[in-house]
């Protein structure tokens, strides 16, 4: 008796499982249709629906990660093959989980990470073309990446380099100016200074002493003019004596004239 009640467990659990994996399958067709219409957001609906009757569905899961990935939600597309890859042992399988992470991580401009994953996915399954065909796209990417930043910092090098030969170029054309501004400034200098030389001759005092005072002239008087003025000197004097003398001979005179009339 517990024999039959066994099996009928047994049968009816089968049953139930089997029940589940149709309407599973339900929702799964029911996405792929949607997929294949272009309406990835119902699609996504219903694999996530699959999942929920099985969560152990590599068809579901595998579905609903290339349904986020084609509404560009790259993050969670990532996650959800990135999950797959955790439960999942077929290398054919794996090649595909693989196959479309590196495919989500070049959306993202993660080159280095989706070669790694290409890589992987041809270990596992090394006869996709597709992937081999991506692998060689994700390198020839990097490749231009790297002669793109090559480029640009040869150009930030040589933008650094003007730079520094227009600092050069600004820092010469300064010292230029402050040199002539310092020449111009002597010029001024000795301008003033010659000025101030000159102001100082014309000045009357100066002219006056350029001409000479007395004192400098007369000691200026050769011995010959000395001689003749102290000469002519001498014959003023002697003139004024005999004129004094004379004075005093006709005063003498009419004094005696004067006596003798008296008498």
């Amino acid at each position: 008796m517990n024999k039959y009640i066994a099996l009928f467990i047994g049968l009816l659990c089968l049953f139930s499982l089997d029940a589940l994996a149709q309407k599973e399958r339900k929702f799964i067709r029911k996405g792929n249709g949607l997929f294949e219409g272009n309406e990835y957001e119902n699609s996504e609906v219903e694999y996530r629906k699959a999942l929920d009757k099985k969560i152990n569905s590599y068809e579901a899961g595998f579905n609903l990660g290339d349904a986020l990935y084609k509404q560009k939600k790259y993050d969670e597309a990532l996650k959800q093959y990135q999950a797959l890859t955790a439960t999942e042992k077929d290398p054919k399988k794996l090649g595909e989980i693989y196959h479309n992470i590196g495919n989500t991580l070049l959306m993202n401009r993660k080159i280095d990470e989706s070669i790694e994953a290409y890589k992987e996915s041809l270990r596992n399954f090394p006869n996709s073309k597709e992937t081999k065909y991506n692998l060689e796209y994700a390198k020839k990417m990097k490749q231009k990446e790297e002669e793109k930043k090559k480029k640009q910092d040869q150009n930030k090098d040589q933008n650094k380099n003007q730079d520094k030969k227009d600092q050069n170029k600004d820092q010469n054309k300064k010292d230029q100016n402050k040199d002539q501004d310092k020449k111009d400034q002597n010029k001024k200098d000795q301008d003033k200074k010659d000025q101030d030389k000159k102001d100082q001759k014309d000045k009357p005092e100066n002219q006056d002493k350029k001409k000479g005072d007395p004192e400098e002239q007369q000691n200026k008087i050769s011995e010959q003019d000395a001689k003749r003025l102290l000469e002519a000197l001498e014959n003023d004097e002697k003139k004024v004596q005999e004129k004094v003398q004379k004075a005093k001979a006709v005063a003498q005179k009419a004094k005696r004239s004067k006596i003798k009339k008296d008498w």
